[in-house]
């Protein structure tokens, strides 16, 4: 049986160091596109940057390896493009750059996979759309639990290229009509990060309010985003990335009420149930979460 190829910006990344070794557990290949190699047996590196038209358009359309010669077939298509590629978070670089870098590049990527006629996009959105994380202050949400009907509104420049990377995934699939799905991804918790980060965090609860409470462990975002690849007809969406409960002890409506006084709930909530909801990829993607910080640490 042939692999499925998968083209993966951003793969060197927090994220997607994590993501890309899930893929290959299920049995793709993966060309993964960066300016850093991801130094990982089985993974194809080709650098090249987002914000050049041309380089996505060539990568799009390259071979993955010196392999793919010998069969005189020619260039073997993609069956999908994962798009984490992105200046990661605000401070990393000016304002101006991070929109520049973040929106341009994904509409580079997007147009390239479109044209190409690869019909499965999936983008790497985020959390910090929902306006609460880099504000300028204290933020209260319009409600709980955020999902993705909510009124992204931020005031900051990742939070706003994400809102724009969504629109501009909603424009091409329109044209197109194939599948991209926006994913608004939580804050990535990597293995090692449950003993290093973890215990703080539980101790001392309010140092995660700016991002809900939420988390997505690496590895489960891996299994979203194979989901997302053998998920045809959906058109454009958008999920939210995360884990099924909080990164906190306190119960939900408790953290709620405590980090959130006033602000209603859209509905009632499982004991220790996430305010970033992820109903939404259980219920339409199937996701079972395998990694819940409760697993990696003993805290009562």
């Amino acid at each position: 049986m042939t692999q499925k190829r998968i083209l993966f910006t951003g793969g060197s990344g927090k994220a997607g160091k994590h993501v890309i070794p899930y893929l290959l557990n299920q049995g793709y290949r993966v060309l993964n596109v960066d300016l850093t190699p991801l130094n990982i047996p089985g993974v194809d590196n080709l650098h090249a940057d987002i914000t050049d038209s041309g380089q996505m358009f060539n990568a799009m359309s390259s071979y993955a390896g010196l392999d793919e010669l010998e069969p005189g077939n020619g260039v073997p298509p993609f069956e999908a493009v994962v798009h984490f590629a992105a200046v990661p978070r605000i401070l990393i670089k000016p304002d101006n750059e991070t929109f520049r870098v973040n929106t341009v590049g994904t509409y580079n990527v997007i147009e390239a996979a479109v044209k190409l006629g690869i019909k499965k996009i999936i983008i790497a959105s985020s959390e910090t759309t929902y306006g609460i994380c880099f504000s300028d202050g204290k933020t209260d949400p319009d409600y709980l639990p955020l999902d993705e009907e909510y009124d992204i509104n931020p005031m900051d420049s990742y939070g706003l290229s994400k809102v724009v990377n969504e629109k501009t995934a909603r424009a091409f699939q329109r044209r197109s009509g194939f599948d991209i799905y926006a994913l608004r991804i939580g804050n990535v918790i990597e293995p090692h990060e449950y003993q290093e980060l973890f215990p703080h965090y539980l101790k001392n609860p309010e140092v995660r309010r700016r991002n809900a409470f939420c988390y997505i462990d690496a590895r489960d975002l891996g299994q979203i985003v194979d989901l997302c690849i053998q998920k045809d007809g959906l058109g454009f969406q958008v999920f939210n990335a995360g884990n099924d409960h909080n990164g906190a002890v306190i119960p939900s409506k408790e953290l709620a009420e405590r980090f959130f006084p006033g602000v209603p709930l859209k509905r009632d909530l499982e004991e220790h149930e996430a305010l970033f909801s992820n109903k939404k990829i259980k219920e339409v993607l199937g996701f079972k979460e395998q990694h819940n910080w409760r697993n990696y640490l003993d805290w009562k």
